[in-house]
């Protein structure tokens, strides 16, 4: 039990996916102008995450090990992904038109998104079991919504601030991105 905290806990805070990895910017970027719609989107790659890592796992050790074919990890994963994806957009297509007309392009981007496919490879890479695969999958995803979020609550505060001209846009955006990967390897002691 201690070692599933310490891989959450690792996953979400310290090796925060967005802010010390640098996988999933595209989304990061793209998606938090508004905590509503960063909040459906982190919700969405957890669902997405999770269950990759669990799939993903299972069919690894299942049958990629089994039959030799490791080297075909990646077009698997992909696969999973894209058919996760799918199943998401559908669900919100049908149950929440206003989320899915929200998140827009980023949806299916979530296909694309590399933090999905980099969290599948990270978990083979570190020999982590089903269950281990599934929890750091839920941790990143959870570490990639908290940062989504953040950036998305400061965005909004933004507006309505008065930011120099050659700042207003991208420039501000990314500086504050890069406080926050600042901020968030005072993180990095807790482990």
């Amino acid at each position: 039990m201690k070692e599933l905290i310490i891989i959450i806990i690792g996953s979400a805070l310290v090796n925060n996916v967005v802010l010390s990895q640098f996988l999933g910017l595209c989304p990061f970027l793209g998606v938090s102008k508004k905590t509503n719609t960063a909040a459906g989107m982190g919700s969405a790659v957890i669902f997405v995450i999770t269950i990759a890592s669990a799939l993903c796992s299972l069919i690894y050790t299942g049958i990629l090990v089994r039959l030799h074919m490791e080297y075909l990890q990646t077009i698997v994963f992909i696969l999973v992904i894209a058919c996760l994806v799918q199943f998401v957009e559908m669900i919100l297509k049908k149950y929440s038109r206003a989320l899915y007309s929200a998140l827009g392009v980023y949806l299916p981007l979530i296909t694309t998104n590399c933090a999905v496919l980099g969290v599948a490879i990270i978990n083979v890479n570190k020999d982590y079991g089903l269950i281990s695969s599934i929890v750091n999958g839920f941790g990143t995803a959870a570490g990639f919504t908290i940062a989504i979020i953040i950036m998305a609550g400061i965005r909004e505060r933004i507006e309505y601030n008065d930011v120099p001209k050659s700042f207003q846009g991208s420039p501000i955006v990314l500086i504050t991105a890069g406080l926050m990967a600042i901020a968030f390897c005072g993180f990095a002691g807790l482990l």
